[in-house]
């Protein structure tokens, strides 16, 4: 998932899918428009349930050449040839995810609003830091709101990617895309956009194309 564009989408599953209707609807989406990387996020399920998970939709992504992640697990994500995970600071350490998954695969870590973490993630070895909350989100409880001043400190300073997370729209996208973010984590601004993932994917690329053009 490298940055070769300014800045790009990240596209997280929903918390809870019915599969069948959930990889037609990321066909389209990927299709829509440039999308770096599909984060396959399922909490409190069984093992089984990822994999069922990851074999359906992964082919998918990687056919497009997005990235596939899955968070949390990076023992899964090296047993089902994912691309790489995601990981918090609950979750396995970077060491341990760098462990399983080698130096050729993506390891991703969350840090909040922390320059601390990001900073230490970097050191370490992450292919991207990851900051927010930056709005409310009902994805998950947020344990930190994150300011775009972040985003503009961190790429000035350093030339690892940042994803910016958090209650992410078409509509508050383009603050995030000129203070400096790399990728833009969505959930629900794509999967529940009114006119569906693939308008969201089309809309989103627009905004973020204006708002380089005005950043520039």
């Amino acid at each position: 998932m490298a940055d070769g564009a300014a800045c790009r989408l990240y596209l997280i599953t929903p918390p809870a899918f019915a599969l069948d209707a959930f990889a037609a609807a990321l066909e389209q989406a990927l299709e829509a428009g440039d999308v770096a990387c599909l984060q396959l996020r399922l909490k409190d399920v069984p093992d089984d349930s990822v994999r069922r998970a990851a074999e359906r939709l992964m082919p998918i992504a990687q056919r497009r050449d997005v990235a596939f992640l899955i968070n949390d697990r990076p023992d899964q994500a090296a047993e089902l040839g994912a691309d790489g995970c995601h990981v918090g600071q609950q979750d396995a350490s970077y060491a341990e995810a760098r462990r399983l998954l080698g130096p050729e695969r993506i390891v991703g870590v969350t840090c909040h609003a922390s320059r601390h973490l990001a900073m230490a993630a970097g050191e370490a070895g992450a292919d991207y830091v990851a900051f927010g909350a930056f709005f409310p989100t009902d994805s998950k409880a947020a344990k930190s709101r994150a300011d775009p001043d972040l985003l503009r400190w961190w790429s000035e300073l350093f030339e690892i990617p940042c994803v910016a997370i958090g209650g992410i729209t078409v509509a508050n996208c383009p603050a995030l895309v000129a203070a400096g973010a790399d990728f833009l984590s969505v959930i629900g601004g794509v999967w529940n956009y009114p006119a569906g993932p693939a308008a969201a994917v089309r809309d989103f690329n627009r905004a973020i194309a204006l708002a380089l053009r005005q950043r520039a």
